[in-house]
């Protein structure tokens, strides 16, 4: 599996472009908000020949949904993405006056509740669909078996973890579903998060100061 990191600046955020030899990808949290970082999305996945099957959110707060509209003018496809999370959609321009901006993109709807347990198939690759919650309610990790690797969202991070301070957030629950959902995978399983480094399970059961 090919895996592309593109990282956007509005806030600081990854969005990962998955794909394999047969040239289907997905999207993982299009986080991009400025005209050239969409287009450098675009160019990317057009460059490549790669066909966009799933956009795919790791849970929806605003810095994380930010190319939503766009894939969907683009591509017609509409996010998949929680249930639990949904009502964030309704308050993006909240989040937006919330960091001092304006920002009234209309979001599309979701196109399918991603549940845990969920595999989500492009190509000859498998993503489940793990679900956990505390940085917002309908977070949702998609671990990738064959290739060892997971992408966390902004609930998991090299040496640290996602705050728990907005809507919907529960510190106790993300720290014990982190350790009873995650930290119960190979240690060798790579983490991709929503901002910063990679890391794996291994490095962060034995570093990580939240868990000591």
């Amino acid at each position: 599996m090919k895996i592309k990191k593109f990282e956007f600046n509005m806030f600081p955020v990854n969005c990962y472009v998955l794909s394999d030899e047969t040239n289907e990808a997905v999207v993982i949290d299009p986080g991009c908000f400025y005209e050239e970082e969409k287009e450098a999305l675009k160019s990317y996945l057009s460059r490549h020949g790669l066909v966009l099957k799933h956009v795919l959110n790791t849970h929806l707060h605003l810095d994380h949904i930010f190319g939503n509209p766009f894939l969907f003018q683009e591509y017609g496809l509409r996010p998949e993405a929680g249930q639990q999370d949904e009502f964030w959609l309704a308050q993006a321009s909240v989040q937006s006056r919330m960091f001092g901006f304006r920002y009234d993109e209309q979001q599309p709807s979701i196109e399918k509740y991603v549940c845990d347990g969920d595999i989500i198939r492009f190509g000859n690759i498998e993503l489940e669909a793990i679900h956990v919650p505390g940085h917002s309610p309908g977070s949702m990790v998609y671990y990738c078996k064959q290739e060892h690797c997971l992408f966390s969202g902004d609930v998991l991070f090299q040496g640290s973890i996602g705050r728990a301070d907005l809507a919907g957030g529960n510190f106790d629950e993300l720290r014990e579903h982190i350790c009873s959902r995650l930290f119960v995978l190979p240690e060798d399983t790579k983490v991709y998060p929503g901002h910063g480094h990679s890391t794996t399970i291994g490095f962060e059961k034995k570093n990580n100061p939240f868990f000591r």
